[in-house]
């Protein structure tokens, strides 16, 4: 068997088993090629076309057929079966500890999409519900004079944070708290990256298998998806200096939000997910435009 063969026929296991994507692939073509390299040790930027004549020993292909064969039994996302997923091509450890890194915020720190709202006044930031610390982490990489914060209600979401810090060298530029919500995080705070809970209700019932193998607690949002929101927004001002700005990334729930918060006039930064996935807030908007 050549190694073309060996991911067409893991593609075409993968297509026919229904699965959801959404944790690094959008499609099982990718995923096949993500968890064939990966099993068989080959780096994951591989040039498919350069490798497709490659033979396949036997124990490689009853190795692959194990992993294809546990990604359809158990549902799992391909991320928690190899222990690894990346944000902006920065790589990150991730187990069932944390959701699996998949934040737009990170293409808006990368792209420089923020920094019109940053200056010399920045000095602090602190990234909420934190999870593996993938935004703590790639925030503290583009902006290497700032303090960074990671903060998770989640313990054991900080404990890979932690993993993570480590593994890039920043455990002397950021600190990692427990903290529901901002009660262990007075600031003051001149940027606040959040990627919180917020799914509603009604589509948590509707979550596919992959999605609730991930710890509820990061995604679970309430009725309409702005518990977490509500309290953040009520808590925010007190915690962000004058010149203070907020990130917040809400995903499918705009409806949700402006609903909520129907006198809040958020800027809404665009992301390849759309235009209304991620707003920014500032300090005076959440002050003028709370009830």
């Amino acid at each position: 068997m050549t190694l073309q063969e060996l991911l067409a026929q893991a593609e075409a296991r993968l297509d026919a088993a229904q699965l959801a994507f959404g944790h690094g692939t959008t499609n099982a073509h990718d995923e096949a090629a993500w968890l064939v390299l990966w099993r068989l040790g080959l780096p994951l930027d591989s040039d498919l076309d350069a490798l497709a004549g490659r033979a396949v020993s036997g124990d490689e292909a009853a190795a692959v057929d194990a992993l294809i064969a546990r990604r359809i039994d158990t549902r799992e996302p391909a991320a928690y079966l190899t222990g690894e997923a990346w944000l902006q091509g920065v790589p990150f450890h991730v187990d069932r500890r944390a959701i699996v890194p998949r934040s737009f915020i990170a293409e808006l720190i990368a792209d420089g999409s923020i920094d019109p709202w940053l200056g010399e006044h920045t000095q602090a930031v602190l990234d909420l519900c934190t999870g593996n610390g993938s935004l703590a982490v790639l925030a503290a990489m583009a902006w290497p004079e700032i303090r960074v914060t990671g903060a998770d209600l989640s313990p054991e979401a900080l404990q890979v944070a932690r993993i993570n810090v480590e593994r890039h060298g920043l455990g002397e530029r950021i600190a990692l708290v427990e903290s529901d919500g901002l009660a262990a995080c007075p600031g003051p705070w001149d940027l606040i990256v959040c990627n919180p809970p917020y799914v509603n209700a009604q589509s948590m019932a509707a979550l596919p298998a992959e999605y609730r193998a991930e710890p509820e607690l990061a995604l679970a949002g309430g009725a309409d998806g702005m518990d977490f929101v509500r309290a953040l927004l009520r808590d925010a001002p007190r915690c962000l200096n004058p010149q203070g700005v907020l990130v917040l990334e809400i995903g499918n729930e705009r409806e949700h939000f402006e609903r909520a918060f129907p006198h809040l006039q958020p800027v809404w930064l665009g992301t390849s997910a759309g235009d209304d996935q991620v707003l920014l807030l500032t300090r005076d908007a959440i002050v003028e435009g709370r009830p």
